[in-house]
């Protein structure tokens, strides 16, 4: 069934087959926990030392019709051997929960692999309402997979008929039953999760005691079922020495943030309104008061950010959490920033658009209104995280950047990295870069609120209520070095040119732009933030087969590294991919013209595939 690096191993005198890397997929109804069921999977193999990718995938409807394909919830997560850095594009085993969760994933497993489905759901009424005229499993169109039919919700309930729960309650192990029978499967353990149930259940014993029976009783049917006559193995990953932990990238985002206030020695202020799919750092960073953190749930985004920009005046590190709807809400309050010359940062995780558009569906559309979303000239810089596990070191950089250069910094994530989780390796603060925020005058010193760093052109920081340096900001002009509100003409024009050049010297305090794969060639593949693992996928499988093909990743968006010219002149042909219609390639062009870009744009909610991206630069590296 899997073809992929099979070999045979004596694992206390039972064969095993041992795979490479596997992908397994579970979906059900957005109530059967595939969440949960995922996560604990998930968690597991990361304990066992394996690389590990994952794509939550939640529906957008709150209450979706139950059974309905709108309300199709799922979980793919990636483990391997090797090094992952996808959730995978073909499924090896799906698990669904009901016919509605079938008919949405299907597609994704291909011939020869595996679908293990809950029987007791395929009723007349289900298949209606997930859209069949007949039962898949009875018509022959399933015969080219491996089809288990297992009685789940019939066996869970038999599990724990002595239990005393009502018929619901039952219901709600159904996913320990299937999370059962891919531990067996994959020859996972049950310790770990059996701890995770009784943290969460403890105080309910008889949940707590009903969810691990079900789990033992899918372990063991899974055992016994002629179907499944091997358990396979994924060894562990080959991985940088250290400590490790799976995380999320909102989580990674928070984390970082923690770590920078620590580094520079500021107060971290986080003032915010929930937004999908970034109220996860606000529900994070809340649970820190005991590291001095303050987080405000805001009424709504203008107090979110006008409550951060209040901090930042006051001298803590300022942060405000949005998506893309929120981030034009604060596009006015983010202009009183840069002309108060505040450090804030603005954590951006995009998803579909425009309006409410896709809440809970991934996107790159907000790099354009990140950009020039904002009345008259008004840079900021822009950067981007590009997989789970560096969302922590951007959020930390995003805030050095804020600091010490005295600006506004958004921070550009997205639905599938900050919900995909990865491998992180724990860091010790002494392992972080040092972060110098901009200083404050001296006493007695000549100052003046707009007086600059010669290097940096950040103006210092003088906090409200210090003997002798009182002034005032706000969002009139300021008068050059004084501060004072200005409506010479000359003086607003030098002003905006300072605020620009002090964001394009950035580029002289960030890294150059590295190449993976090739150095120089035929085809340089351009992408920016969380498409990073697909592309490097896809580029180095083709770059081991001996193509002329190169990565070129971008982080830093404003300023983008001052060598990106350098690089883009060593290739013939530049194909620039994103999630939108194409807003980085505008970008380049307007900055690098000489240069020819290609473009290869997906705006469907999902991620790029390794599968559609290889395909694409093959017909371009076999073009003249």
């Amino acid at each position: 069934m899997f073809d992929d690096g099979q070999t045979v191993v004596d694992d206390q005198a039972t064969s095993k087959i041992k795979l490479d890397h596997v992908v397994i997929r579970f979906a059900g109804d957005s109530g059967d926990g595939m969440q949960l069921t995922g996560s604990q999977f998930s968690d597991t193999s990361a304990m066992l030392g394996n690389d590990i990718a994952t794509f939550p995938n939640y529906p957008a409807e709150i209450r979706a019709p139950e059974g309905s394909i709108y309300g199709v919830s799922g979980f793919q997560v990636h483990i391997g051997e090797v090094e992952i850095s996808t959730p995978g594009d073909d499924v090896d085993v799906l698990v669904a929960m009901n016919p509605a969760a079938l008919k949405t994933n299907h597609s994704a497993v291909q011939a020869g692999k595996m679908i293990i489905v809950d029987v007791d759901e395929f009723t007349a009424k289900n298949l209606t309402k997930a859209g069949y005229a007949q039962n898949p499993l009875e018509d022959g169109s399933l015969g080219s997979h491996v089809i288990i039919k297992a009685p789940i919700t019939q066996l869970s309930r038999e599990a724990i008929k002595d239990i005393g729960l009502d018929n619901t309650s039952m219901n709600r192990t159904r996913n320990m039953f299937a999370l059962g029978m891919v531990f067996w499967m994959f020859s996972r353990p049950l310790d770990y999760t059996i701890k995770f149930l009784e943290k969460k259940f403890g105080h309910k014993p008889n949940i707590f005691e009903a969810n691990v029976k079900v789990l033992k009783a899918g372990y063991h049917y899974a055992e016994t079922l002629e179907l499944l006559p091997s358990a396979f193995t994924v060894l562990p990953a080959k991985m940088t020495g250290g400590t490790y932990r799976i995380i999320m990238g909102n989580t990674a985002i928070a984390w970082g943030l923690l770590a920078a206030a620590e580094k520079s020695g500021k107060q971290l202020f986080l003032g915010s309104y929930p937004i999908t799919p970034a109220s996860d750092i606000l529900h994070e960073l809340s649970e820190h008061q005991h590291f001095g953190v303050v987080t405000f749930q805001a009424e709504d985004e203008i107090a979110g950010i006008g409550s951060a920009i209040g901090a930042a005046f006051a001298g803590d590190l300022a942060i405000t959490t949005t998506s893309g709807p929120g981030l034009a809400l604060k596009s006015e309050a983010i202009g009183l920033a840069v002309m108060t010359e505040l450090p804030l940062v603005i954590v951006d995780v995009q998803r579909g658009g425009p309006s409410t558009g896709l809440p809970t569906k991934t996107e790159q559309a907000d790099l354009l209104q990140a950009m020039y979303g904002r009345n008259g000239e008004c840079p900021v810089i822009v950067v981007a995280p590009s997989s789970p596990a560096n969302c922590f070191d951007f959020a930390y950089e995003a805030s050095r950047l804020a600091l010490e250069h005295m600006t506004p910094v958004i921070l550009l994530s997205d639905g599938y990295i900050a919900n995909g989780s990865a491998p992180w390796r724990i860091r010790s603060m002494a392992d972080m870069p040092p972060i110098t925020p901009a200083r404050s005058p001296e006493p007695g010193a000549e100052w003046m609120p707009y007086l600059r760093d010669p290097q940096s052109l950040a103006r210092q920081w003088a906090l409200p209520g210090t003997p002798g340096f009182e002034h005032r900001i706000g969002g009139l002009e300021k008068e050059d070095m004084t501060g004072h509100i200005s409506y010479d003409p000359e003086n607003h024009e030098h002003m905006v040119k300072l605020r620009a050049e002090k964001v394009q010297r950035v580029e002289n305090y960030i890294p150059e732009l590295q190449v993976d794969g090739a150095e120089s060639g035929d085809l340089l593949v351009v992408g920016w933030g969380g498409t990073y693992g697909s592309l490097l996928t896809a580029v180095k499988s083709l770059h081991e087969e001996g193509r002329s093909i190169g990565l070129a990743h971008f982080n830093y968006l404003n300023p983008m590294p001052r060598n990106t010219r350098e690089v883009l002149s060593r290739f013939k042909k530049i194909a620039v991919c994103e999630l939108n219609l194409g807003q980085f390639a505008t970008l380049l062009r307007s900055k690098f013209p000489e240069f020819q870009y290609l473009q290869f744009n997906k705006v469907q909610g999902l991620p790029f595939t390794v599968l559609e991206l290889n395909n694409h630069f093959l017909h371009l590296l076999a073009k003249p």
